[in-house]
């Protein structure tokens, strides 16, 4: 049997118009969660700094919660964990983006840290988005619309599924379908067209950019996998946290990610980094040094965490050295 998860429902609306009666336990990045508390209307009996994206850290929050209901407040550190802990305790999960920074709140899995990667466990999908596009346009320019980097990772990640299947490295579970691309080369280009307005917190741009979100989340659901859509880039974004530290959003680390796979795919830089600028992604936080050896040590990393062929595993010297690692 196939099951294709759908993604939340979704309700547009002010934030100090949701009323909610239950006892609350919120999960949040601390900087998110004080952005908005005044625009709530109610007050949660808990709430927690999320911290950590580890099982055994989840697991120890989970003895303390007394709560009838779980708010995920915040971007995929807070959900991430409010989807495992939700579903452990047979609770409800509502999630509010206070950014559109990534694609985890429209998600069935937790994405956790385990031996220096990122792995993904099936959990649930929150039974309820709150989106207040006030509230996700007043955010930090730097995190409002970096999500984008989880759509513009098409064309990266589509390229190395396109690479794997030409070397018969696709295994049965993920044959390349080139209608599939087709479908999700319109949603790159849409976000691109929408990268500017998003950038800005304009409504219609995060609406757009939302919708690109929901759409690759979507059809990656019906498909059963998301090579169309996380490939090289991300396993670069991946292997460089450990050396980071886990203080940058993710963002910051894929988008350098997809500008260094797109050289070696012989894509449209410019019009990728100009989509990332236009939303604020800073892509100067990883020192040369520190992508320079990311880069050497990305084959090895890729076979050590079994992941999906892509043009990452078969990085030379030569290839590297072709790249330019200034944005």
């Amino acid at each position: 049997m196939q099951r294709i998860w759908p993604i939340p429902p979704i309700e547009y609306i002010a934030l100090n118009e949701h009323m909610e009666t239950r006892n609350v336990c919120v999960l949040h990045t601390r900087a998110a969660y004080d952005a908005i508390k005044g625009h709530l209307t109610f007050t949660p009996a808990q709430d927690i700094n999320v911290t950590e994206a580890t099982l055994d850290y989840w697991d120890s929050l989970i003895k303390d919660i007394d709560a009838e209901v779980i708010y995920a407040i915040g971007g995929g550190l807070p959900v991430d964990a409010g989807k495992y802990i939700a579903l452990k305790l047979g609770l409800p999960l509502v999630s509010i983006p206070t950014a559109l920074s990534v694609d985890a709140f429209l998600t069935w899995a937790s994405g956790y840290r385990k031996d220096g990667c990122v792995y993904y466990m099936e959990t649930k999908i929150p039974d309820l988005l709150l989106i207040d596009f006030d509230r996700i346009g007043a955010g930090p320019d730097f995190i409002r619309a970096a999500g984008i980097t989880d759509v513009l990772s098409i064309a990266t990640g589509s390229a190395d599924w396109a690479y794997a299947h030409k070397r018969g490295k696709n295994p049965e579970a993920t044959p390349y379908d080139a209608n599939v691309e087709a479908m999700v080369q319109t949603m790159l280009t849409a976000v691109i067209d929408c990268a500017e307005s998003a950038g800005k917190g304009e409504r219609d741009g995060l609406a757009r950019l939302l919708e690109c979100l929901a759409m690759e989340v979507q059809l990656c659901n019906f498909i059963g996998h998301s090579r169309p859509e996380e490939g090289s880039e991300h396993y670069f974004a991946y292997a460089v946290e450990n050396v980071m530290g886990k203080g940058l959003p993710h963002g910051d680390l894929v988008g350098p990610g997809i500008l260094l796979m797109a050289q070696l795919h012989n894509l449209d830089v410019p019009k990728l980094q100009q989509a990332m600028e236009y939303c604020g992604i800073p892509l100067n936080n990883i020192p040369q040094d520190v992508m320079l050896e990311t880069l050497k040590s990305l084959p090895d990393y890729c076979i050590q965490h079994k992941l999906p062929h892509g043009i990452a595993h078969d990085l030379t010297d030569e290839m590297i050295a072709s790249l330019q690692l200034t944005f």
